[in-house]
């Protein structure tokens, strides 16, 4: 245990004692998880580039791929190059395609670990004159990058065709077009306006119910082409939904960081995989909780996952786009980086408050590694701050 001063609301220091941790498993247990899980990871910046961090992303790439072979360790899959590595946020396409081919060369060496990668538009530049053809052909160099390299994709959402598509047809037409010519099922991701503002109306419609019919019609016309479909919405009843009107064989993952525990668990009408954020900040606990779903034991899992739920809930609060910042300061309370410096300068987007509050939240999910060191490194923190 350890006692550190935090502050509060009223702006003024508090008194704090952590908890014991749980001790999770380094590595994952025997037997295999009956979900499959995707941890969408984070990027570790290089605090030491020459560069300016809020145009040049730097990356640390031994510190960043090491971070994968410890999801690796506990079983979970890796979601590379999507939000959660600040894709479009601080890292850019070229940026991305290295992300990836560094992340798959790792994997090659590792057999039967999961990963799969995002592809999108994002190097298309904004042009008022951008048409469907450029946002297709655009998706495609990405499509035949990745496949180049031997990876399975995951198609995000394309800010260029929420600006550009005057109709959900033009998303059938972008949809069919790709989703005709790769080589392996994807995982097509729908991440809500909450992400990424410029995402909004998706699918053709600001209404998810309406645009949702849309997206089932294009699962429905290419579900042989399809593993899967993640959706961001943070809306259980809406996963819920669309996960019961999928075509069998075609898998839900849930990207809710609100209401993950239930949805995997599932109950007599299915269940949801899940390619999630958080389970980059809760690795070990998100491992120990799928072996325990996996052995039957529905209340272990339970306990272990829905204790993290509220810690979730807080470092994906709105502004939401901004939770990259406490899924990359809880990597660094928990020692798995050495710093807490992001590409973008992201380290500054939320508030002093906003941290220690998920520092309280981190230790009650008893998901702190070494609550001793967590806490020397947020009096670090404070100290910067002027809160010596």
């Amino acid at each position: 245990m350890a006692t550190i001063a935090l502050p509060t609301k009223d702006r003024k220091l508090a008194p704090y004692t952590t908890g014991e941790p749980i001790v999770f498993p380094s590595k994952a247990e025997t037997g295999r998880f009956n979900r499959i899980a995707y941890a969408a990871a984070h990027v570790v910046a290089d605090p030491l580039a020459d560069a300016d961090p809020w145009i040049d992303a730097k990356i640390d790439w031994d510190k960043t791929i090491a971070f994968r072979h410890y999801l690796w360790d506990l079983g979970l899959g890796v979601a590379e190059a999507m939000d959660t590595a600040q894709r479009g946020n601080g890292l850019d396409w070229p940026g991305a395609r290295d992300l990836i081919r560094h992340a798959l060369e790792a994997a090659r060496a590792r057999p039967g670990v999961k990963i799969c990668c995002g592809v999108g538009t994002d190097h298309l530049a904004p042009r008022l004159d951008t048409g469907i053809e450029d946002i297709i052909r655009a998706y495609e160099e990405q499509i035949e990058a990745v496949e180049a390299m031997g990876g399975r994709l995951i198609i995000m959402a394309s800010r260029a065709l929420a600006a550009t598509a005057k109709s959900p047809d033009d998303y059938s037409r972008v949809y069919g077009r790709i989703l005709g010519h790769v080589r392996e099922p994807v995982i097509i991701h729908w991440l809500g306006e909450m992400f990424d503002p410029a995402l909004t109306g998706y699918w053709g419609a600001g209404d998810h119910t309406v645009a949702m019919e849309t997206c089932l019609a294009i699962i429905a016309e290419h579900a042989a082409k399809i593993d899967g479909v993640k959706i961001s919405l943070l809306s259980k009843e809406k996963e819920i939904d669309m996960r019961r009107r999928l075509p069998d064989g075609v898998r839900m993952y849930t990207g809710d960081d609100f209401n993950y525990a239930e949805l995997i668990a599932g109950n007599e009408d299915g269940y949801s995989d899940a390619l999630l954020g958080i389970f980059d900040a809760i690795a070990p606990a998100a491992s120990a909780g799928l072996a325990r779903l996996a052995s039957g034991d529905l209340q272990g899992f339970h306990g272990i996952l829905e204790p993290t739920v509220p810690l979730s809930r807080h470092i994906f609060k709105a502004p939401t786009r901004f939770y990259k910042t406490g899924v990359v300061f809880l990597a660094w309370l928990n020692g798995l980086q050495d710093h807490f410096i992001m590409v973008g300068g992201q380290e500054s987007a939320r508030s002093l408050l906003h941290l220690a509050e998920l520092f309280r939240l981190a230790d009650k999910a008893r998901v702190l590694h070494d609550p001793e060191r967590a806490a020397a490194r947020m009096s670090k923190l404070l100290a910067v701050h002027g809160l010596a």
